[in-house]
């Protein structure tokens, strides 16, 4: 049932995300979270400011209410669960510039003035390290 990953730095989408909503698939039969998959994977490859942040993929973050899901990690710092975003290059970007920032912050808290625009709103959870709770 698990994978096991090396433990690094990773945006993990979900492969099986609605594509909105109210649709489960687009116009073509696509999923939303396939969709963001390869728009993730687009923008990583033709910006090496992403180089360092891995994608990865999973069916169901269990986050059905909320399409187009991803969740970012990194070991010793805080995750965080966000969702509800367009399956598009735009939102891929605005991921992959937020995972930039929280790989460079200590404890993975990113200064909401250093937010992308596109990530405003989208986050769901913050998820505690392993070992660790989050201190207010």
């Amino acid at each position: 049932m698990l994978t096991p990953v090396e433990n690094r730095l990773s945006v993990v989408a979900c492969s099986t995300c609605r594509f909105s909503a109210d649709q489960r698939e687009d116009a073509d039969g696509l999923r939303g979270g396939a969709l963001l998959v390869a728009a993730l994977e687009a923008a990583k490859q033709a910006d090496p400011r992403y180089a360092e942040v891995t994608i990865e993929q999973m069916p169901c973050i269990f986050s059905c209410t909320e399409h187009c899901s991803v969740h970012l990690r990194a070991p010793g710092k805080v995750g965080y669960l966000l969702g509800r975003f367009t399956p598009d290059t735009d939102a891929a970007r605005a991921i992959l510039d937020y995972a930039v920032h929280y790989a460079q912050s200590e404890h993975g808290r990113v200064p909401f003035k250093q937010w992308p625009q596109g990530i405003k709103g989208h986050f769901i959870a913050r998820i505690p390290p392993e070992g660790f709770l989050v201190e207010s």
